[in-house]
């Protein structure tokens, strides 16, 4: 006779056992979902989650226990042998432990998906054990003119511990931002992607130096290793290697027999020459900070600083690198002096090759010399990547590679370098503005714009940044309102930004008017331009239909443009000749002499056509002025196969984008030409939402090359100019 007697696994169920289980499970891989994705974000230890799985599975068989033997009723939970039969609600409770269940799975999942996308934004890696990042060091001497020495000291650690392999370091334009001992490390650390830190203080008195280091753990705010030297000026320089050794030591990080030899070496045996070298240093590294075309006063006195070292210590392999480096970067960004910058760059550098050949320093002056003085990018690239070879993680030797790569229109390997490079330099705004300006060369302008938001996140003064944003809203979607309300700013960089935006809204009053009151000085009106105030002021007028206005200023600006073509050809062997050439053209467009207009447009595009490979950008821009020229001329058959052509090259995002066809007064003339509604309708999915009307006026005139695209002169490695110098 069958016993009325439920089996194991039904009383199991009766008794909701398997749901509390299941509930059990899910809500424990929910919550240990949260913890795993989460950790890193929130800066819980490694070992969180470990323990977490280890007391969930420790009470996984206590809940089954409780639900065997307890039940929920409506007076609360009870013992199962005391609940009625009548009274169950077995029912019930399995329907509600069903959607519990439920819900924890959703959580679960919820919880895994958000935790990637935080993931994916987050760094490639995680915070390795073997970075760090050297704070400046503080300054205990009572003289403060040792400021020198002070940060002289940090920065020799800092290259000793840079020429460790195994150690991820953070270059100085990132740490020098933090002051000597900032209150939360933990912050610090997250900023910089570190998981240590080195504090450090210097004093000095006669000829005595105290010089007091700690390595400290970002995440705990506790001290790994301390150590304190009593040195004199007679063998102080030495110390770099010794705490450099022992962090190495202290994190565990690999070092070769030719990296322990070079932590051991000084750079140079003199005294008198380190400390002259020291100075120099100081002072290079101000041009550094600055880097500015209009500032180069730090550059320019470390010159004969390095000059002096050199003279007490002939054979100061380190020294001759370094005043290469800075005569290469003098001759780039100046303008000045160019041919014998570049000569005395080049024999420092050769000089720096015989003491030192394989020194990380001599590698980065022979490659300077090759990408700035001479252009020869791939001789440059070859000398970057042999620099790479022995210091993989060198910010500045990245820096220069992705440069030398977006020279050379290799966009893709240019962002990883670049990239990589603002890891160990994730503080460094003029960096990331040049990652910002790389993605608009190949026309990815949100990409562009977040980049541009980081960089002015970090330094708001960011000229560049502050004049390319507007420009990346802009190109991207054509909304000029949202790109002018972005342009802010009374610095005559930013409106002149906003005299191009108030031009393609067509309001051509508000743009003459704010044209007006910005000073005509060669700094607001640069060579670049043509270096004349009056032509855009004839170009606006024009487009307002007042001839009368116009022409006396085109006469001026013709007077003025003819003096600045001789130098250019003379002095700065036709660097910007073309775009010189363009401004005469558009001069004599507007006083009526056309046949004369069309030759100085021919002789921009031959010298173009010379410079295609030295400025890749600069050659795609003066082809869209060269387009637009001919437009003004009415000669659609020369300006569509032009303008055409420049929308392909590379790196044109730069300078323009195809949502320019439909805003841009330059195309007005020839609207209505079949080519160029051909090349509208090859672009339609650019087309802007709001498109401003053609005014009488302007429909009634020719159109201007008033148009302003963002910078692209000379600048920071790069194609960018750091006080926002336009290419018309």
């Amino acid at each position: 006779m069958a016993s009325d007697k439920p089996g194991f696994f039904a009383e199991l169920k009766r008794r909701n056992v398997l749901r509390a289980a299941a509930l059990y499970a899910g809500a424990a891989w929910a919550f240990g979902q949260g913890l795993s994705q989460f950790s890193p974000v929130l800066g819980l230890p490694d070992y969180a989650t470990r323990w977490f799985l280890i007391a969930a599975v420790i009470g996984f068989p206590f809940w089954v226990a409780f639900a065997w033997f307890y039940e929920f009723t409506p007076q609360g939970i009870k013992r199962e042998s005391e609940v009625a039969p009548s009274a169950s609600i077995t029912h019930s409770t399995a329907r509600k432990l069903d959607f519990a269940i439920i819900g924890v799975l959703i959580v679960a999942v919820a919880l895994l998906a958000s935790g990637y996308v935080v993931r994916r934004k987050m760094p490639a890696s995680a915070i390795s054990a073997k970075s760090i990042a050297v704070l400046p060091f503080e300054n205990l001497s009572n003289d403060m003119n040792n400021e020198y020495f002070v940060a002289g000291m940090q920065d020799l650690i800092l290259t000793k511990l840079a020429d460790i392999g195994d150690l991820k370091v953070i270059s100085r334009t990132s740490t020098m931002q933090y002051k000597s001992h900032p209150g939360d490390l933990k912050t610090v650390g997250q900023q910089l992607g570190v998981a240590t830190i080195l504090e450090g203080s210097v004093q000095k008195q006669g000829n005595e130096v105290l010089i007091n280091v700690q390595l400290i753990n970002a995440r705990t705010d506790s001290h790994i290793w301390a150590e304190s030297y009593t040195r004199t000026l007679d063998n102080v320089f030495g110390v770099e290697g010794e705490v450099a050794g022992k962090i190495a030591g202290a994190l565990d990080a690999k070092l070769s027999p030719a990296q322990a030899a070079q932590l051991a070496a000084a750079p140079s045996d003199n005294q008198s020459a380190m400390d002259l070298f020291l100075r120099a240093e100081y002072q290079a590294n101000k041009g550094d900070i600055n880097y500015k075309v209009d500032d180069m006063s730090g550059w320019r006195a470390a010159i004969p600083l390095y000059r002096q070292a050199i003279k007490e210590d002939p054979g100061f392999a380190l020294a001759y690198a370094r005043v290469s480096y800075v005569e290469s970067i003098l001759a780039y960004i100046s303008g000045e002096d160019v041919a014998a910058l570049t000569r005395q760059a080049r024999a420092d550098a050769e000089a720096a090759q015989r003491f030192a050949p394989h020194a990380m320093a001599t590698l980065l002056a022979l490659g300077y010399c090759d990408y700035y003085g001479n252009g020869d990018f791939t001789a440059a690239l070859k000398t970057f990547g042999s620099a790479l070879a022995l210091r993989p993680n060198d910010s500045a030797a990245l820096r220069a590679q992705g440069y030398v790569e977006r020279k050379q229109n290799h966009y893709a390997a240019a962002l990883a370098s670049l990239e990589k490079a603002f890891t160990l330099d994730p503080r460094n705004s003029a960096l990331a503005f040049g990652i910002g300006a790389t993605h608009m060369m190949v026309s990815r302008f949100p990409e562009a714009g977040t980049w541009f938001e980081r960089a002015l996140a970090l330094d708001p003064n960011n000229a560049n940044a502050k004049s390319f944003y507007p420009y990346a809203i802009l190109y991207g979607n054509g909304d000029v309102a949202r790109a002018l309300a972005a342009a802010q700013g009374d610095d005559p960089a930013m409106q002149l930004v906003r005299v191009t935006f108030l031009t393609y809204q067509r309001k051509y009053p508000e743009a003459l008017a704010l044209l007006e009151a910005i000073p005509d000085t060669p700094d607001n009106f640069t060579i670049v331009t043509g270096g004349s105030k009056a032509l855009e002021q004839a170009d606006l007028y024009r487009l307002l239909g007042d001839a009368a206005r116009a022409r006396p200023l085109y006469q001026q600006a013709l007077a003025d443009l003819h003096p600045q073509l001789a130098k250019e050809e003379q002095e700065q062997g036709g660097s910007y000749l073309a775009q010189v050439w363009t401004s005469i053209a558009d001069a004599q467009l507007g006083l009526g002499e056309t046949k004369e207009a069309l030759a100085a447009i021919a002789s921009a595009q031959a010298v173009n056509a010379k410079l295609k490979e030295l400025r890749p950008r600069g050659y795609a821009s003066v082809m869209q002025f060269n387009a637009a020229l001919y437009s003004q001329a009415h000669r659609p058959d020369l300006a569509v196969p032009l303008l055409a052509r420049s929308l392909t090259l590379p790196g044109v995002g730069l300078s323009y984008s195809p949502v320019l066809l439909w805003l841009d007064p330059a195309w007005d003339p020839i609207r209505n030409d079949p080519r160029f509604k051909a090349l509208l309708q090859k672009y339609a999915k650019d087309k802007p939402a709001v498109i401003y009307p053609i005014l009488p006026a302007s429909a009634a005139s020719v159109a201007t090359r008033i148009e302003r695209v963002p910078p692209s002169g000379r600048g920071t490695g790069g194609d960018e100019s750091t006080n926002a110098r336009r290419a018309r």
